[in-house]
């Protein structure tokens, strides 16, 4: 049975607040901070310099969104995540427009609400779509109450002008530090090469208490680099050859991520000589030079094995497919004590399985539409559609000349994939004081339009930075929506800022709170039902006999299912994660839930280590089966106790 629930020691942070000072860490992306500099401000002061100030201000709107979204990873995946949020803020802007003109008061609240109902449904589909939302339903505010001259379709326009410039920008600006390569491919090197430092740490923390981690650290390298390979080619000739480069650099750190997890699973320290192959293989990849002599471990147990195999193929990998490299002495002088039943093909199908593991999770209608209209769906739904219906009914009835700053602030403070509800209401109420009072104090001494322009260039360069705390990020752009309003020549506007965002804040706190129809918690367990159909795929594939017949297409798959396991696990626990941090009244509908999901990381962690125990002799030992059992008897006795019982897949005992 699940373990009960430690008790928070006295003196400790409750959740809620201990997630609103969190903040994330790394160096600063200076190629995002040149791009921020390059993207607003530029446009802003084309548009002064030829009279159009409020397309201007439409256009910086489109590139300050951009900028938002403008995240590390590579130049592929950049413009979806970028230019789909702006073709869905161009759309709410233009709806927003034609629907503030044409309709009154009450018609229009229930446009928004509505349109807030089917876009929050939406963006449970993940990050992208998210974003999309988003943008859809503060644009379509901004449309609906910014006094513009301009008609709806011209400022959709310029909007989505602003979003292209950014990602012109994206694409065409090389990395700094980039250049010994082709930068155009920087971002999926770094992300290849960081998983094989990924499992380099893995392998050296074999043993120790820190391998759990390091082995959630190897899945969000991997995730990271599987999203930075994905999407189309960026030229279909001229690049084709480094792009399959990096694919099959990608397809061949997945057995040796896989022999790494075995080892840890196995509890075993290794040497430390045993994390240098793949740290020179991250080398490799980020400078392009072979490989070299690679240090073998010692072919002791099927993992170590396992893990000289898949270190062997990445070698050929690397040099081309050229003669098999030469490795250190010890490399081939060990004998094989069990030889080997089912011959490890690694070395075939390199495109073949970089493609599976790539394209695993095609975008398909029929499972979007279950996303959106699940149990997931409907609660983000109606929960953004009440906090962004709430917000238009408040500041429609208040008359306010910014009345479009109060639902696009509930936009904001809503969304459940951005963070828990009680840490962004406190960050935006922070940062937005924050910002005010700096902007006040800039707008009484600097020149205008200027001074204003100057504002909103520095703002775009700090908005990657200020990205890792949603406080800093909010005061950064209150400071640069502060000054895009009295360019567009609407009066400083920094204390009705202020009581617009606490008065949003007050309404999302009172909405988000309110009981709801059916169980709460829809998108985390929604989230642990997916995660727990690929755990179960994942096992049935091992222990089926299509697994042991050695077939490189059926290895492909193996890893392919191992992928999706580890990366619905990792979406899982994020929104268990998030669920915690919020308050007890909504904290307590997902308790038990991070229990299942350990349990599930567990079983998918002792199906590989059987995974790799059948290659090597055909068999399971004792240890494993009582494990695998062990581990799904607990399941099953952990989700009831969850009541996630009646989304168990079925046959999950019987697996």
């Amino acid at each position: 049975m699940p373990r009960p629930f430690l008790s928070v020691p006295p003196t400790a942070l409750p959740p809620w607040l201990t997630h609103a000072l969190r903040a994330q860490r790394g160096p600063v992306p200076w190629n995002a901070v040149v791009r921020g500099v390059l993207a607003a401000g530029p446009l802003l002061v084309v548009a002064v310099l030829v009279g159009r100030e409020p397309l201007g201000v439409m256009a910086a709107l489109g590139a300050m969104f951009a900028g938002i979204n403008d995240r590390p990873g590579s130049r592929r995946t950049a413009v979806p995540r970028i230019g789909v949020p702006g073709l869905a803020g161009a759309a709410g802007i233009a709806v927003g427009t034609y629907a503030g003109e044409g309709l009154g008061a009450a018609p229009l609240t229930l446009t928004l609400t509505a349109l807030g109902l089917l876009a929050g449904a939406v963006s449970a589909v993940g990050p992208v779509a998210s974003g999309a939302g988003t943008q859809l339903l503060v644009a379509a505010a901004v449309g609906a109450g910014m006094p513009l001259p301009e008609p709806g379709w011209q400022r959709a326009l310029f909007f989505l002008a602003g979003t292209g410039w950014l990602i012109v920008l994206r694409l065409a600006l090389p990395t700094p530090g980039a250049l010994a390569n082709d930068f155009r491919f920087d971002g999926e090197r770094a992300g290849v090469a960081g998983v094989y430092d990924a499992i380099a740490e893995l392998l050296a923390a074999v043993g120790g208490e820190q391998a759990g981690g390091r082995r959630a650290a190897l899945t969000a390298a991997l995730d990271h680099a599987q999203d930075a390979l994905a999407g189309p080619r960026l030229r279909r000739y001229a690049s084709s050859a480094a792009e399959r480069r990096l694919r099959a650099q990608y397809a061949a750190a997945l057995p040796l991520a896989e022999a790494a997890t075995a080892l840890a699973w196995s509890g075993e320290a290794l040497p430390a000589r045993t994390a240098q192959g793949p740290r020179r293989l991250a080398v490799a990849v980020r400078t392009g030079e072979p490989c070299g002599p690679l240090p073998a471990p010692a072919r002791t147990v099927p993992g170590l094995r396992a893990l000289d195999d898949a270190l062997l193929h990445a070698a050929e990998t690397f040099d081309h497919g050229g003669p098999r490299p030469r490795r250190a002495a010890e490399s081939r002088t060990h004998a094989h004590p069990h030889p080997h039943p089912h011959p490890h093909p690694l070395g075939r199908g390199t495109e073949r399985t970089a493609r599976k593991g790539l394209h695993l999770r095609p975008l398909r209608a029929k499972a979007l539409l279950r996303t959106v209209t699940g149990t997931g769906g409907r609660e983000y739904g109606l929960r953004v559609a009440l906090c962004y219906g709430a917000a238009v009914a408040v500041a429609q009835a208040l008359h306010h000349v910014h009345w479009y700053w109060l639902p696009a602030t509930a936009v904001f403070l809503v969304k459940p994939d951005l963070g828990p509800l009680v840490s962004r209401v406190l960050n935006r109420a922070a940062g937005t004081v924050l910002g005010a009072l700096v902007f006040a104090g800039f707008a009484a001494v600097l020149p205008r339009p200027e001074g204003l322009v100057a504002l909103v260039a520095i703002s775009g360069a700090l908005i990657p930075v200020a990205t890792r705390h949603f406080a800093a990020q909010t005061a950064v752009v209150t400071v640069l929506v502060l000054a895009l309003v009295m360019v567009g020549g609407e009066p400083e506007a920094s204390w009705s800022r202020i009581g617009e965002t606490l008065l949003a804040c007050a309404i999302v706190l009172v909405v988000g709170h309110l009981p709801a129809p059916g169980q709460r918690g829809g998108n985390v367990r929604a989230r642990l039902a997916t995660a727990t159909d690929a755990a179960h795929a994942y096992l049935t594939h091992v222990l089926s006999d299509v697994a042991l017949d050695g077939d490189a297409d059926d290895r492909a798959t193996r890893w392919a299912l191992r992928r999706e396991a580890y990366r619905t696990l990792a979406e899982a626990r994020a929104a268990i994660d998030r669920s915690a941090a919020e308050l007890p009244t909504l904290a307590r509908h997902t308790a038990g839930t991070d229990e299942v999901a350990a349990t599930l990381e567990r079983l998918v962690d002792t199906t590989t280590a059987c995974a790799v125990h059948l290659d090597d002799t055909g068999r399971l030992t004792p240890r494993h089966t009582e494990r695998l059992a062990a581990l799904l008897d607990e399941l099953v006795d952990r989700r009831e106790y969850a009541g996630l019982a009646a989304a168990s897949p079925a046959g999950l005992r019987s697996a």
